[in-house]
């Protein structure tokens, strides 16, 4: 990580004046255009048509797409940029996330208080899943960042204090934590808690990775197809798992 670089790009991007409206237009773009910037300062790089898409970052061959969400929507693009480009998924997250609250009617935002709740790399495998088949590409590297990050979200939810079904309005990226580059298949053996006992079920993983049972079963489906994991047999209904050690 470097943090004088990453420093630049968000002064960059969050020193650029923007009136109300264009701020209402860019949603999660903050996020996505500091990090832009960081990968790639230099803008002649940046949403370089490639094989009739547009990709956010492109030079001497390499490829960089940041997706906030919705995975689903990078396949078309991995379809074509992965038969002749390396490309890099950039996933951030919310490590430490503070919450502020902005007033539409009157532009006023509030003070802003830290959420309890901490930011779980384990949670990327719900986006992952959705371009699981493209996992192992050889072409195709993941790069989940984790950051601090200020949320401001819109006072237009249903409940007395308009929060609770509220917007969310737009981040700012403040720090990166942890970069986990998942780079080779290899790399998947970052995404095996330790605590982990030679066999292990699903319940084990998510108590380890401080998961939902759906979502360890959705981490050890993905883990299993990278060749991290394999299913060695049942007990009861649970199926039961090792770790692949040759990988």
């Amino acid at each position: 990580m470097n943090k004088e670089q990453f420093e630049s790009a968000k002064n960059k991007i969050i020193g650029i004046k923007r009136n109300r409206n264009g701020i209402g237009t860019l949603s999660e773009k903050t996020v996505h255009a500091i990090l832009k910037n960081y990968y790639e300062p230099d803008e002649d790089y940046h949403e370089i048509p490639v094989n009739g898409y547009v990709a956010d970052i492109y030079r001497d061959g390499n490829i960089i797409e940041i997706q906030t969400a919705n995975f689903n929507k990078l396949r078309n693009k991995l379809d074509v940029f992965l038969n002749d480009y390396q490309v890099t998924v950039v996933y951030p997250m919310p490590y430490i996330k503070w919450l502020c609250w902005l007033d539409e009617e009157t532009g006023y935002i509030g003070p802003k208080r830290k959420s309890p709740k901490k930011g779980n790399p384990y949670e990327a495998f719900y986006q992952l899943y959705k371009i699981k088949s493209y996992l192992t590409n050889p072409n195709i590297r993941i790069k989940i960042v984790m950051m601090n990050m200020e949320e401001i979200r819109l006072l237009n939810g249903w409940s007395k204090d308009k929060k609770k079904g509220s917007s969310r309005f737009d981040r700012i990226p403040t720090e990166i934590v942890e970069e986990i580059d998942l780079y080779s298949l290899e790399d998947y053996m970052q995404m095996v808690p330790i605590e982990l006992a030679e066999t292990f079920c699903s319940k084990d993983y998510a108590k380890a990775a401080h998961l939902s049972i759906g979502m360890a079963q959705t981490a050890l489906n993905i883990l299993t197809y990278t060749g991290t994991v394999k299913r060695i047999g049942k007990r009861g209904n649970e199926i039961l798992y090792n770790i692949n050690e040759n990988v």
